[in-house]
């Protein structure tokens, strides 16, 4: 395999990216043809022999967008916390920022501003790739800010269920109720749990 290619060292990369490395657009085209790359999106690639897990679509966009954070049911089946299988990736973007344009995966955008964007973010590593996704308490909050979108339901269920496990505490289910300004329609629901 080309070593400028090598160079890129991600699962999912731009083509700029591996111009950045030293290999041509017309290089890149070769080895889509050769099949050692996969075309993923319009200027997304990834290594044909790269492992599959089941976030490839959240390594995709990541490598694809660069700024943004999976948030809402998305960040829930990040976490193990709901029975739900999103066909859509949900991602925060800055207002007035750019959507992706992009084919696959499918993306549901969700504007933030201010502390409901930058409070509650981790960051992770999934197959080599850094990805930002909402904490636990963060995505709760958010599930009850657009509740009339993703459902009430979702949110009491993945607010028991992280409960039940010990995986959130009080402290940071209020603090983010109020980040997300919802702490009043949270408030009956947290008091039914102790």
């Amino acid at each position: 395999m080309n070593t400028a290619l090598q160079a890129v060292n991600k699962p999912a990369f731009r083509a700029k990216d591996a111009v950045d490395a030293g290999l041509s657009r017309m290089a890149l085209t070769r080895l889509v043809r050769q099949g050692d790359i996969t075309r993923i999106a319009r200027g997304l690639y990834a290594f044909t022999n790269r492992p599959s897990t089941e976030l490839d679509s959240l390594v995709d966009l990541a490598a694809y967008r660069g700024q943004g954070v999976f948030c809402l049911l998305t960040a829930l089946r990040f976490h193990k916390l709901t029975t739900q299988s999103p066909f859509e990736v949900w991602l925060a973007l800055p207002n007035k920022a750019r959507a992706p344009k992009i084919d696959y995966p499918p993306v549901r955008i969700v504007w933030y501003s201010g502390t409901a964007l930058t409070e509650g973010v981790e960051r992770h590593e999934v197959a080599g790739q850094a990805i930002e996704v909402y904490g636990i308490a963060k995505t709760i909050a958010d599930c009850f800010k657009y509740r009339n979108k993703i459902g009430v339901d979702v949110g009491i269920e993945a607010l028991r269920e992280a409960w039940r496990e010990k995986r959130v505490t009080m402290r940071e289910l209020y603090y983010f109720g109020k980040v997300c300004r919802v702490e009043k329609i949270m408030r009956p629901y947290l008091e039914s749990l102790v």
